[in-house]
């Protein structure tokens, strides 16, 4: 299955030359992330066929773990230098008019020089066009850069992960710090799996695989809070630290140690080549069983035990670090908007003591991760990395390419919060960065490839580019040079379309929160309009109303973008399809609200054929379902087992309330539908 190959790599710096009689005139290169430096002074006599085979064989030989130095061919050569003054992973690439020269300190360097290489070999072969004579010199900002593989809720299949590894590999991504929660079949703990996790050997194949990638896959189990898919079982009751509750385990009880530990062994047998134990931690308050001990030192109880774990297998500890900035009572001046630097720093000259009363518990070989997906320029986000350095603990920074958003990422994928975070740790010369992409709400992740080639481009680049640029290389990268142009942009104005479905035929709450009220039928949905009051319903959903009709003519929009793109790209046409179906899914609700408008009409001929309509709506729906999930299904696994234990859902994950996928993607649907029955 090869839908997937190759996607994303993105340039921002496109070029056009002057080319020879054999070059297709205007060809345009852009790579991603960009290199440091690309010079271009003329057209080579080489094309993409030329060094398809030798290129091919290059990358045949980095897997397999050959030196790439001794491959030597006509068109081709990549030469080792442990004195050349570059970053370990940089490297420089040279075109001449019949050759190829990549050159590095590191045989990491010359696979990155690869693999811009087949940037510019695919844009030779997509426009027919000949290599520029270039130079170029590249080396990354930051030197980890790791996305978060979040697979709580669902799996894709199998298959996926691997191309999903070729794909990050072409982005220059080094890491992976993978979620694994339920899904790896645990052997000394066998009740926490789910009967549709891979097996310990499996996740250890595609560690492999990874890795021979120059990707370094290392596990996140979740402990001390954030433990429902543990806690949930009846056997692990007796180490909750409320008894009513499956979020949380009791630090002060030995017995959550030895549960935790198991965990961790099975995991890093699956990933074996990990250099990070990502221990979780985040969101929790445990009560200390009348212990007299303060919740802040109850987590730094559990956080020096889990270290010390880590450090017993040559591990670095990472640990989300809200909880300790919370309990210290510095958390509001990280994340309120309306704080000044002033009103931050008497914030923290209040609350720092209760920070510092515990310093000498921090475990000091731990990474502390400080996360934030709203404001990392704030003075509170700044302050809270400060302390932590001017403590001597080593610090990461996190930031989002998905959240809590419903069906889709939403704000250009994030652009602004990944380039503010990644610059930021830039210049903190901080060794890395995270982009979190939680699974909370189960997104399709294709729609997640624009997000991580932003931070693709900022860690390994800086800020080059901006964030039109940014996108227009995102789509020439995707699905080939024609779709560059901003006329067939379209995913920015369905961002704001799915933002408006999420709660659109709600009248209260949202579609996280729907099933926790006692009858969501007649308190969450909008109410049906009365044939004896006509006009008064329309009244008062005339918001909802008028953004449903602007949605209506953007969607109609992106639709026919999306078709237009899908004649013209050169790969990838499975992502189109997949945000295909999110706009055919969002413009239900738009031609909804619509028909219930019209159902309000004072004029009975209008009112039949709203009646009219709506009596087809339920086959229309089915037919929509029934494509997304076609769709979607040749990626991922939808439905959880049969057998599935779904937890207490503290926190309204909308993957978490029901076993099917149907259930919980369009449950706000299937109780319209039945409300226009009744």
């Amino acid at each position: 299955m090869r839908f997937l190959s190759s996607l994303i790599l993105i340039s921002f710096l496109t070029v056009f030359w002057s080319c020879s009689p054999s070059a297709k005139p205007d060809a345009q290169f852009r790579i991603l992330p960009s290199p440091s430096s690309f010079e271009i002074t003329a057209t080579s006599d080489l094309k993409e066929e030329d060094l398809r085979e030798v290129f091919e064989q290059a990358k045949t030989q980095f897997i397999s773990g050959k030196p790439l130095a001794e491959l030597q061919n006509e068109g081709l050569s990549l030469s080792l230098d442990p004195e050349m003054e570059i970053k370990p992973e940089g490297y420089t690439l040279q075109i001449s008019d019949d050759k190829v020269e990549i050159k590095a300190s590191t045989e990491q360097g010359l696979w990155y020089g690869l693999m811009t290489l087949g940037q510019l070999l695919e844009d030779s072969r997509d426009q027919g066009a000949a290599l520029p004579v270039c130079i170029i010199r590249d080396e990354p900002a930051l030197a980890y850069r790791a996305i978060h593989l979040d697979v709580k809720h669902h799996l894709e299949k199998k298959e996926y992960y691997y191309e999903m590894m070729d794909r990050l590999a072409g982005m220059k991504i080094n890491a992976i710090i993978l979620e694994i929660e339920d899904k790896l079949g645990y052997q000394l703990q066998p009740k926490v799996a789910s009967s549709d996790a891979f097996s310990i050997e499996e996740w250890k194949e595609l560690s492999e695989y990874a890795m021979a990638r120059n990707i370094r896959i290392s596990p996140l189990v979740q402990g001390l809070g954030h433990a429902s898919f543990i806690l949930k079982h009846e056997q692990y009751i007796p180490l909750r630290d409320d008894p009513e509750s499956d979020w949380a385990f009791n630090p002060l009880n030995e017995e959550t140690y030895k549960v935790q530990f198991d965990l961790y062994e099975d995991a890093l047998k699956a990933f074996p080549y990990a250099n990070y134990l990502h221990v979780g931690g985040d969101e929790v308050h445990t009560t200390g069983r009348n212990s007299g001990k303060s919740p802040l030192e109850l987590q730094l109880i559990w956080l020096n035990k889990v270290s010390q774990y880590a450090a017993d297998k040559n591990l670095k500890p990472i640990f989300w670090d809200d909880m300790p900035l919370q309990n210290a009572g510095v958390y509001r001046s990280i994340y309120d908007s309306k704080l000044t630097k002033n009103q931050v720093d008497s914030i923290w000259q209040a609350n720092e003591p209760n920070l510092n009363k515990y310093i000498d518990l921090f475990p000091k070989n731990c990474v502390y991760m400080r996360w934030n997906y709203d404001m990392p320029e704030s003075p509170g986000n700044n302050r809270a990395i400060q302390w932590f350095t001017e403590n001597g603990f080593q610090v990461m920074g996190a930031t989002a390419g998905q959240t809590r958003w419903n069906l889709m990422p939403q704000d250009q994928s994030n652009n602004n919060n990944i380039r503010d975070f990644a610059l930021i740790s830039i210049r903190n010369k901080a060794d890395g960065l995270l982009l979190t992409l939680w699974d909370d709400d189960s997104p399709h992740f294709e729609l997640y490839g624009r997000g991580i080639a932003i931070f693709a481009e900022y860690t390994w680049s800086g800020e080059k580019r901006n964030t039109e640029e940014l996108q227009a290389a995102y789509r020439h990268r995707a699905f080939g040079p024609a779709l560059a142009s901003t006329e067939l942009e379209f995913i920015d104005s369905l961002e704001g379309s799915v933002a408006f479905w999420k709660n659109a035929l709600l009248d209260s709450k949202d579609r996280n929160n729907l099933r926790k009220m006692e009858n969501p039928l007649e308190q969450g949905l909008i109410s049906m309009p009365n044939p004896d009051s006509a006009g008064i319903w329309t009244e008062k959903y005339k918001v909802k109303i008028a953004k449903a009709e602007e949605n209506l003519v953007k969607v109609d929009s992106v639709l026919r973008k999306i078709s237009e793109s899908k004649k013209m790209a050169t790969r990838n046409t499975y992502t189109l399809d997949v945000y295909e179906q999110v706009a055919k899914s969002v413009q239900f609700s738009n031609r909804a609200l619509i028909t219930l408008a019209q159902l309000d009409h004072p004029s009975g001929e209008e009112r039949n054929k709203a009646k009219a309509k709506l009596a087809g709506m339920e086959e229309e729906w089915k037919s929509i379902q029934s494509d997304l999930e076609a769709v979607y299904g040749k990626t991922r696994s939808l439905n959880k087992p049969a057998d599935y234990v779904l937890d207490q859902d503290h926190h309204r994950h909308l993957a978490n309330q029901a076993v099917k996928f149907t259930d919980w993607q369009f449950y706000v649907e299937d109780l319209f539908l039945k409300k226009i029955k009744e």
